[in-house]
């Protein structure tokens, strides 16, 4: 119970104040330690890497094995071990099996799915811009006006270009960095109660 439970939080908590303390102390010290910290990051981005690797193989194989969905099971890891031959052992230079398979095949695949993404955004569009409200309907304005400015038969219409850019770097940059700073502060609490081992989740436990 205590390498599982309480040495990661003592863990947590020290190296979340050290990290913490190196932007108010600029000591070479603390510089040193916070890039020994960015290498061990490194090293742990590459083991979850690895980790989520093997989840892959694991996930699919089960599938194969239990003869649930084998076609795409299949095809996921034949892809898989085809791009990581070709990529380490033949090269991913211009003009290679490799570049070719991925500008063939990956992005036509990523461009058709990214595609169909503006259904959903559509739906959800017409679902907020419904005039229900006064701020849905100074939503559903706020819209057709950017909009419309973005297009080229705003330009022949006198101070619309004009207006848009005034929505946009006035009004909106207004609220974006209302919303920024409530991320920040959402994250820093987060943090803190992450370093105080107030919020145990990432431990696996409830």
């Amino acid at each position: 119970m205590f390498v599982k439970k309480t040495l990661p939080l003592y863990i947590c908590f020290v190296l979340g104040v050290l990290t913490t303390i190196q932007y108010f102390v600029p000591h070479p010290i603390s510089q040193q330690f916070y890039h020994l910290i960015l290498s061990w990051l490194q090293g742990i981005i590459a083991l979850s890497i690895l980790m989520g690797l093997a989840s892959l193989i694991r996930r699919h194989w089960l599938q194969i094995v239990k003869r649930k969905n084998i076609v795409y099971s299949v095809t996921t890891l034949v892809s898989l071990a085809l791009m990581m031959t070709l990529g380490l052992f033949f090269g991913r230079e211009k003009g290679s099996v490799f570049q070719t398979l991925y500008e063939n095949i990956f992005v036509p695949l990523d461009a058709t799915m990214f595609s169909l993404l503006s259904f959903y955004m559509a739906s959800a569009a017409y679902r907020a811009f419904r005039a229900r409200t006064m701020e849905a309907t100074l939503l559903l304005i706020a819209a057709f006006i950017l909009i419309f400015g973005m297009t080229p038969f705003a330009n022949y219409i006198k101070g619309f270009p004009e207006f848009t850019n005034w929505i946009l770097n006035v009004p909106n940059l207004a609220q974006k960095r209302g919303i920024l700073i409530g991320v920040g502060l959402g994250g820093a609490a987060t943090a803190l109660k992450i370093i105080f081992g107030i919020e145990r989740n990432w431990l696996g436990g409830s």
